[in-house]
């Protein structure tokens, strides 16, 4: 079915949570075995160590049209639930460009992506979701980030979904619960290219829209291009910083 063009900007529900412990494992999907290596690195540091001496409001995009209905009761750092992938770790580091660039602690931060299938939990089988998952919750979680700025999540690789490049969509909000940032994360064609390729994601085949033709990332990738790296068979890491004005 085809898709509808977002709005490029929009705002998520405020709420307040709890920390919670550290990260789990999860079961790794069957895939076919590649040993090669793959990644892609940011423009801007993603190293927590390192506090870059400049840095810019990352790019403020929409939410979309599945964002995640009561993000305060989905605190949880492993948001695979039954979805079946390539494991994926998420670490998103969040910085203050009012602060020379250094990093926000206790910042709380959602993510939501799609499935394999370019699924998303929580919604009905209309419009631009194709099937009904107003039931489920799988692949959305929310996190504080620690004393290095990192928020991270155990995840299976997004899958693509018509008219839009593979994405990782992002709420960011400080320590009291004001929202700072709603962005996206975009990921290196070349990654997805070998992820699709292969097991639960071959049957959907390559995505059929580049970073460069995407309605969000169109306007360049600068500062929401991730750093991916590991195989198919080791599972990847997926590490982004975020820049906001707390």
């Amino acid at each position: 079915m085809k898709r509808e063009d977002f709005i490029k900007r929009g705002l998520g529900s405020l709420s307040l949570f709890a920390v919670i412990p550290a990260l789990s494992s999860c079961t790794k999907d069957e895939v076919v075995a590649d040993t090669t290596t793959s990644s892609s690195s940011t423009t801007i540091t993603s190293d927590p160590t390192t506090t870059p001496s400049s840095c810019s409001v990352t790019n403020s995009e929409t939410e979309g049209p599945f964002p995640t209905k009561s993000p305060a009761t989905l605190v949880t750092n492993n948001i695979v639930s039954d979805r079946k992938g390539t494991p994926l770790t998420i670490k998103v580091y969040i910085r203050n460009v009012n602060a020379s660039c250094a990093v926000i602690k206790d910042a709380i931060v959602d993510i939501w992506h799609c499935d394999a299938a370019g699924l998303y939990s929580e919604y009905g089988g209309t419009g631009m979701q194709s099937v009904d998952m107003t039931a489920v919750h799988f692949l959305r979680g929310r996190q504080t980030t620690d004393t290095n700025g990192m928020a991270a999540w155990t995840s299976i690789y997004p899958g693509w979904y018509s008219g839009r490049a593979p994405h990782i969509h992002v709420h960011v909000y400080n320590s009291a619960g004001k929202s700072l940032l709603v962005t996206q994360i975009a990921f290196p064609e070349d990654v997805s290219k070998v992820v699709y390729a292969q097991g639960v994601y071959a049957s959907h085949g390559q995505a059929d829209t580049t970073n460069a033709r995407d309605n969000v990332f169109s306007d360049g990738t600068s500062n929401e291009m991730s750093s991916v790296t590991g195989s198919v068979s080791a599972g990847y890491v997926l590490t982004h910083t975020i820049y906001v004005k707390a």
